[in-house]
């Protein structure tokens, strides 16, 4: 309990205020900066590619360094620029910053991955993977706290400042947790041992089931869940429907994320990883079909299920692929699965702006993406079965 806290912290640090707490206090900070749209743009752009590239240069040089120190290092790095922000009023300074915290923040949540999957208990792995990556719920959660209860008496500085005080007592929090952690069992000749090169780590994406689904399933999430973040507030002023209805939405997602982290993860670990993705991933189709037939009706429910399925998604499926590999192999998969999610969501972003440019509506966007999350659904059942079929053919050859 106390790994999973300490690293769903770091989440809430490294990806909660990392990425996503700029989003929260852009409105405030355009009053005394000149940030414009183009900027915003440029924002959006670069983070996403400097969140690949921390994802691509972990998963091919993450095994050479230790985890530990990783998280260390990117945990102090966010936590100084955090501090930074907090004094900039230059777009581009701004802009600078967090592109790199959006490096850092993939590089973070990979260590975490191996650290988790190598320390914990086998029969807990999912729930403690699951609870930590549900951190950036909680980030979410802070950043309204920010804005209502701080914001609005010292400033959206403030918000910055009080944001990297956190993450100073993570870094803490961290560095005594993994002396605890350094037992002579973690040897790293075996970590050697059970890395992947280069060529071995594409050839095993490429090759093998575990890996190549759950890069995929990365890919098609990232398709699914970046343009219905993007534009579910502009579809829902396309309606004319009230700005409310979109922060009700968002606030839902939040509070989902918070506890299905916990509890998915304990469905994966008990009833298989499989029956947890059918799960999340139902949710999150259940949602989209209701919104896309109805979006006044049923936003607060798509929001419902964007976090019942997004925030835990990563701890199940780093728990699945550990289960076929060792835990720096997961991480290296896992670093590639960011990659492909970010490519995702690209791509999804892209089609979504064509299908606006097209039709001037973005009615048939949020179909598209049910249909994306339709074939999730198939896919989590399709584990389901392979993993009832290993299990099977494992304990007959016991017999």
């Amino acid at each position: 309990m106390r790994m999973t806290t300490t690293f769903g912290m770091n989440q809430i640090v490294s990806h909660g205020f990392g990425v996503f707490l700029f989003a929260a206090l852009v409105p405030m900070m355009r009053e005394s900066i000149d940030i414009s749209h183009w900027h915003l743009a440029m924002i959006g752009a670069l983070t996403q590619l400097s969140y690949l590239g921390g994802a691509m240069l972990l998963g091919l040089i993450g095994h050479r360094i230790d985890s530990g120190r990783l998280v260390l290092i990117s945990g102090s790095i966010t936590s100084l620029l955090l501090f930074v922000m907090a004094a900039l009023n230059d777009p581009i300074e701004v802009l600078l910053v967090l592109t790199c915290m959006a490096a850092s923040a993939a590089i973070s949540w990979g260590a975490i991955v191996e650290l988790i999957t190598r320390y914990a208990r086998p029969a807990l792995c999912s729930t403690c993977l699951s609870s930590a990556s549900s951190g950036t719920a909680w980030g979410y959660g802070l950043n309204g706290l920010f804005i209502l209860l701080l914001v609005p008496f010292f400033g959206w500085r403030s918000g910055w400042l009080l944001a990297g005080m956190l993450g100073c007592l993570s870094i803490i929090l961290t560095f005594i947790l993994l002396k605890t952690l350094k037992t002579p069992a973690a040897t790293g000749s075996e970590d050697e041992v059970t890395a992947l090169s280069s060529r071995e780590l594409f050839r095993v994406i490429a090759g093998e089931r575990a890996a190549f689904f759950a890069c995929l399933i990365c890919f098609m999430v990232g398709f699914a869940t970046m343009p219905f973040s993007t534009w579910l507030n502009i579809y829902l002023a396309e309606l004319m429907l009230p700005p409310a209805l979109g922060g009700y939405a968002w606030t839902v997602a939040g509070i989902t994320g918070m506890v299905a982290g916990f509890l998915s993860g304990r469905l994966a670990d008990s009833k298989g990883h499989g029956v947890a993705l059918l799960v999340v991933f139902g949710g999150f189709a259940m949602g989209l079909v209701a919104f896309a037939y109805n979006p006044a009706y049923f936003a607060v429910f798509a929001g419902f299920g964007y976090g019942l399925m997004y925030f835990p998604m990563w701890g199940i499926i780093a728990g699945w692929v550990n289960k076929h590999y060792s835990s720096i192999a997961t991480m290296q998969i896992n670093g590639i699965g960011m990659v492909t999610f970010g490519l995702g969501g690209a791509l999804g972003n892209l089609m979504a702006g064509l299908i606006q440019d097209i039709n001037q509506s973005l009615e048939y966007v949020y179909w598209v993406i049910t249909t994306d999350a339709f074939f999730l659904v198939l896919l989590a059942i399709y584990i389901c079965r392979t993993e009832r079929e290993v299990e099977k053919h494992y304990v007959g050859s016991l017999l």
